[in-house]
């Protein structure tokens, strides 16, 4: 499902007319890609977060720019760091029919029922996203990985899964994607407990040498 926002086109960037339109609820934007030079337009931020809400951060929008309807993804944004605002958004149009890049989050399933994570060991996750390649509409939201049936000291790698993803991952199949690992044991606790000892140094006194004369 494709869904739509309008883009009203922005003439200006200047500072004080981008903080009115973020004050009027809107973002200001760009929209670049396929058959597309840079467009600055801005969108409603209400309407961009309820559209990303539905269609997931790699989601397609068709985006309405002066009545012409675009199909782009969100391919870059900015957030208020104190507010979590929308400050920027940038937009990338592009053709259905041809593969992209994107970025995709990994979810773990069954990581409370891990035989390694009852025996008190503790589940590792190196990499929390993943590289892949497709169409469009064949992105995926999320990618899921089972560590149901994993013990302690083992490891799993992305050539260990991604065949069960059914998309192309472009990092490599080496790259760990979770572990579970030991428990600490007694000794390892009680040795974290230890505060390190103080050492006290003598502090150096330099004096004059031997047959200085005060001038």
């Amino acid at each position: 499902m494709v869904n739509t926002i309008k883009a009203e086109r922005r003439e200006s960037s200047r500072r004080s007319d981008l903080s009115a339109l973020r004050n009027g609820g809107y973002i200001p934007a760009v929209v670049y890609g396929y058959q597309l030079e840079n467009v600055p337009v801005a969108v409603s931020e209400r309407e961009l977060t309820m559209t990303l809400r539905e269609v997931g951060r790699n989601g397609v929008i068709r985006l309405e720019v002066e009545g012409k309807p675009v199909n782009v993804i969100l391919n870059d944004y900015q957030l208020d760091v104190l507010k979590g605002d929308f400050r920027h958004a940038d937009f990338l149009a592009i053709d259905m029919n041809e593969e992209l890049e994107a970025e995709v989050n990994i979810t773990l399933l069954g990581d409370e029922d891990a035989p390694g994570v009852k025996e008190g060991g503790t589940i590792n996750q190196p990499l929390w996203t993943v590289n892949v390649k497709a169409k469009p509409s064949d992105v995926p939201e999320t990618l899921e990985v089972d560590v149901s049936g994993l013990q302690v000291g083992e490891t799993l790698t992305i050539g260990d899964v991604k065949a069960s993803w059914g998309v192309e991952v472009t990092d490599e199949d080496d790259a760990v994607l979770v572990t579970i690992t030991a428990p600490r044991t007694q000794e390892e606790m009680d040795s974290l407990d230890e505060e390190p000892a103080e050492t006290t140094a003598e502090p150096e006194v330099i004096g004059e040498k031997e047959g200085s004369e005060n001038e």
